[in-house]
């Protein structure tokens, strides 16, 4: 279980008046059976109790009572990948997500990227109002990838300066490193190495000059997007990544690195059900969680499809940001017919993947890499969860892998991710059954944060000021 901890508890702000929701059918993620006719009591921040809806309780005369007939109450809902800017936040609990693993951390370090940290805070305090917020390290990355590209990364050329990362990042008060795609080989090693001896756990991509099995028995705690996982279920395997390695070590420009259709195509062809079994043993042998990110992969399979820009949740987006992911769209979209249909094989093959992942007993995180073209902050998390039931997983899973498995990745299940008594009131009302419908997660009567709660009045509020400051940005 890694212990990280989760800022953001409860907020500085006054306590919140008790709520009861009343005859209620209560979803706690558990895995246990959806419970009709309940009464949740909350108070001070927190689930007070629970019981049959017929209960005597005299803190009712006191408390804000909803009757919840006919709706359905889940866990506050984790986005476990997100890449969030400071208009994201009331978009994330106006869609009830109150927690999100922000994968590129902004720290000290680099002047121009406090913002994380100190959102973190300003919601601690109340002064903000997002998610609590787990944060990545600067991302770490070999001199090919992100420094290439001028993003802000930490530089990794050989094991001395992977270790070195890894120092920094604790010091900078990250709650685990994430490592990224080109990382040579001994700078891998010697980060997991490092996050080991020093009790952080380390997530990401995996780099192209290590294998998925490697990444596994390494101790990578999450593997994000499949990296890698489709090659390393390919019986040409060593020939393919050779090639792809040899690419990394000539390119000059990043988009160099890209695979060629012809070598997808190849370890599409060459996926054997064997060695992926093999490999999904090794993860469950070896705890190596998986955030398969299933919307942002479906984005890069069918950039340039009409349904992403005629999405009418745009409208919460300002016009820079759809200006860039139209620019995506444009490069993508003049790709070859037979390059369109590779991606689109490649994509159904991750979601094959993600389905045999559940099934071998591998614990799988729900998460959107939200930032990346049609991405979208807080509603994307309902969208990951459709996709993950379309790729095999029950409702109830989908459900979990948003909160109770969410939790327990972070190793604070003792306070978050279920509905049980004594723990942090983050709370969604909806008014149709996810176990029925898992896109019902969408349909949101009210929201609880910490135990505050927000009616679909003030969420809808939420919704039209992101609209409006959206639009002024025209």
């Amino acid at each position: 279980m890694l212990l990280i901890l989760l800022a953001g508890v409860l907020t500085a702000a006054e306590t919140p008046p008790p709520v009861v929701f009343d005859n209620v059918t209560v979803i706690d993620a558990t895995g246990a059976p959806a419970k009709p006719g309940m009464r949740v009591v909350i108070a001070n921040g927190r689930i007070e109790s629970i019981s049959r809806a017929i209960a005597k309780n005299g803190s009712l005369r006191a408390a804000q009572v909803i009757d919840a007939h006919g709706k359905f109450l889940i866990p506050g809902l984790w986005d476990m990948h997100a890449h969030l800017s400071r208009s994201d936040l009331p978009l994330c609990i106006a869609n009830g997500v109150t927690g999100v693993r922000l994968m590129a951390g902004e720290f000290s370090r680099v002047p121009r990227l406090q913002d994380y940290p100190r959102w973190r805070q300003q919601v601690a305090d109340g002064e903000l109002l997002g998610p609590r917020m787990m944060i990545a390290s600067l991302i770490l990355d070999g001199p090919k990838g992100r420094p290439k590209l001028g993003k802000p990364s930490g530089l990794v050329r050989d094991a001395d300066e992977g270790r070195a990362r890894v120092k920094e990042a604790i010091e900078d008060g990250a709650d685990f490193i994430k490592v990224y795609s080109s990382l040579p080989r001994e700078g891998y090693f010697a980060i997991a190495d490092e996050a080991k001896k020093r009790h952080i756990p380390f997530v990401g991509h995996v780099s192209v000059f290590v294998s998925a099995a490697e990444a596994s028995e390494a101790g990578q705690a999450s593997i994000e997007h499949l990296s890698m996982v489709p090659l390393a279920c390919s019986t040409r395997e060593e020939e393919i990544r050779a090639a792809w390695v040899q690419r990394y070590e000539k390119a000059t420009d990043y988009l160099e690195t890209a695979p060629p259709t012809s070598e997808v195509e190849l370890m599409l062809q060459s996926y054997s059900d064997a060695k992926a079994s093999a490999l999904f043993a090794a993860f469950l042998k070896n705890h190596t969680w998986q955030c398969p990110t299933l919307t942002v992969l479906r984005s890069l399979a069918f950039l340039g499809d009409a349904a992403f820009e005629q999405d009418s949740r745009l409208r919460y987006m300002d016009r820079d940001r759809r200006a860039v992911w139209a620019n995506a769209t444009k490069y993508f979209s003049g790709s070859s017919k037979e390059d369109r249909a590779v991606r689109t094989r490649l994509f159904e093959k991750q979601m094959e993947i993600t389905g045999a992942i559940y099934r071998a007993g591998v614990s799988i995180l729900a998460g959107t890499d939200v930032g990346n073209p049609y991405c979208l902050p807080g509603f994307g998390l309902h969208d990951e969860l459709r996709l993950l039931v379309r790729a095999g997983l029950p409702p109830i899973d989908a459900l979990r892998s948003a909160t109770a498995k969410a939790a327990e990745f972070a190793g604070k299940a003792d306070s978050f991710g279920t509905i049980e008594t004594g723990k942090i009131a983050d709370l969604v009302l909806l008014d149709a059954n996810p176990l029925e419908e898992i896109a019902n997660t969408a349909k949101i009567n009210a929201v609880m944060f910490g135990g505050k709660l927000f009616t679909r009045s003030q969420l809808d509020r939420l919704l039209n000021d992101a609209e409006t400051a959206a639009s002024k940005k025209q």
